[in-house]
């Protein structure tokens, strides 16, 4: 029996072939990022049968360019909404617990306490890490998932932070928080894990002509288009949410992350946390992450204009995330240390007026004069609440035929409580499990290519057996799909040259 959970390029030409021979369906999700795969999932483990199109790939958007942060919400209740910073708080405490703990870890946030922080400034921080311990407690997530916060000695902080500026420091701030290994690596688990459910997940399939119980599909990679009558469809194509429904009126804002070798910060294992001056509630983050990089982010900047399909970081927020992130190294940072950039668009609900950092991180459920439901705003940590919540409503509008929402309790596919298939024996590097959890044995098991615990290029931790299963478990149909976004390799142009032709070697194999 074929599994259940693998996402490749027959699965996806065998789905087709369904829909256009009319196989029934009852949900139609458009959009393939966070909130699309997740809705897809909550359908279908209700037991709907449930159409995903996604017009490029898995994670292709927005969901791909976070911080990889699971935030618990503590920005929120600086501004005073309450109702945020408790949801996400509950959505962090259910991802690190049961939907997705091999994803999501703890990640230490710590803020150095130098000269240049006033008392008022350190008070602040403090009075919010305790609010955040607070809300952890109210999420009922335990302090063995995330740690309590503290007051670290400098000596501590040098340890964490090693390149941390020393004179004056006077010790630091340590919180905890949650960490993806990787947001498009959580984005293919939710897919697949749909997928185990019954969901058909199509990338490279544009939807368009959309109305409340039709939409018309077209296969972009034969130009093939027919169109799927469904109970009710659903527009989650975040900042592209408009193309879908006119209607719609986002204002995106720009998010930019600079990319550096961890040898840069001195291999640091906590995240250095900067407060932006002048500012009460926004931090620059310098980051430990996988492939021994630090990821320094992040920017918040109008986006007016088109949509691009890959937003570019502007000169001003590469000097800004530098001027700010300088401020507590003890050695400045120039551009020529940064090795890659990436940039996210925010799809913001437009209010009109006041900055992007302001506007409100709440997501909302919209029906469109043709019917169609549409589903914008809203955060990544927020992705199963904001699932739930328009489903209710396709339920409720449409006379849907439907079980209750199952995904509070619903393990994704790695996560201990869903394994996948049984691999048998043998071990897999540390770094495989981090990224694939207790589905790590599998990749290897699954493996018919020579040498799959060799590295795909000298210096990179990943291997020739996670190139195979991006393409035969994962959905991977290209080059991109694989360096970008099964695995991160991509973000580092001398890493990216060094690793095409082995991704094209794995592709060929399978076409």
């Amino acid at each position: 029996m074929p599994n259940p959970t693998a996402l490749n390029a027959a699965r996806r030409a065998a789905d087709l072939a369904a829909l256009a021979d009319g196989a029934p369906v009852d949900v139609v999700v458009i959009g393939g990022g966070i909130t699309g795969t997740g809705i897809a999932l909550d359908a279908a483990s209700r037991g709907l049968r449930v159409v995903l199109a996604e017009k490029h790939d898995l994670a292709f958007g927005t969901s791909r360019w976070s911080s990889k942060l699971v935030h618990g919400g503590l920005r929120y209740l600086a501004t005073g909404n309450v109702g945020i910073a408790r949801r996400s708080a509950i959505e962090r405490g259910i991802l690190m617990t049961r939907n997705a703990p091999h994803l999501v870890h703890a990640m230490p946030q710590l803020v150095p306490l130098l000269p240049s922080m006033n008392r008022v400034s350190r008070a602040l921080v403090r009075t919010g890490f305790l609010a955040g311990d607070a809300l952890r407690i109210l999420a009922g997530t335990p302090s063995s998932t995330l740690p309590r916060s503290r007051r670290v000695s400098a000596q501590r902080v040098v340890e964490l932070a090693p390149t941390v500026a020393r004179a004056g420091l006077d010790g630091g701030f340590l919180a905890y928080d949650g960490q993806l290994i990787d947001d498009a690596r959580l984005v293919t688990a939710v897919a697949r894990t749909a997928a185990q459910h019954g969901a058909r997940i199509l990338t490279y399939v544009a939807a368009s002509q959309a109305t409340d119980s039709s939409v018309r599909l077209t296969d972009q990679r034969t130009g093939q288009s027919f169109e799927v009558s469904a109970k009710t469809v659903i527009n989650a194509a975040g900042v592209w949410a408009g193309d879908i429904d006119s209607a719609l009126k986002l204002r995106p804002s720009r998010g930019t992350h600079l990319v550096f070798d961890a040898s840069a910060f001195g291999n640091p294992t906590a995240a250095l946390t900067i407060p932006i001056p002048g500012e009460l509630n926004r931090f620059v983050f310098a980051m430990p992450e996988q492939l021994g990089r630090v990821y320094l982010g992040l920017t918040d900047e109008d986006a007016p204009g088109p949509i691009p399909d890959v937003p570019e970081p502007s000169s001003d927020e590469v000097s800004f995330l530098l001027d700010t992130v300088n401020t507590a190294l003890g050695t400045a940072l120039q551009a020529t240390d940064v090795i890659g950039a990436y940039a996210g668009l925010r799809p913001l609900i437009d209010t009109g007026a006041g900055r992007t950092a302001d506007v409100s991180r709440d997501h909302a459920v919209f029906e469109s004069p043709s019917g169609v439901i549409s589903v914008v705003g809203g955060k990544l940590t927020e992705y199963r609440y904001m699932a739930e919540d328009v489903l209710n409503r396709a339920i409720s509008l449409r006379g849907l035929h439907a079980a209750d929402c199952r995904t509070r309790n619903l393990p994704l596919i790695g996560a201990p409580a869903n394994p996948g298939p049984a691999a048998g024996p043998g071990s897999a590097p540390a770094s495989m499990v981090a990224r694939y959890g207790a589905e790590a044995a599998n990749v290897l098991a699954s493996a018919t290519c020579e040498r799959p615990t060799e590295p795909v290029a000298e210096g990179v931790d990943v291997t020739r057996a996670e190139f195979e299963y991006a393409v035969t478990h994962e959905g991977a149909l290209d080059v991109d799909d694989i360096l970008d976004r099964r695995t991160r390799i991509g973000l580092v142009a001398r890493d990216r040259e060094r690793v095409v032709e082995v991704a094209q070697e794995f592709l060929a194999r399978v076409g």
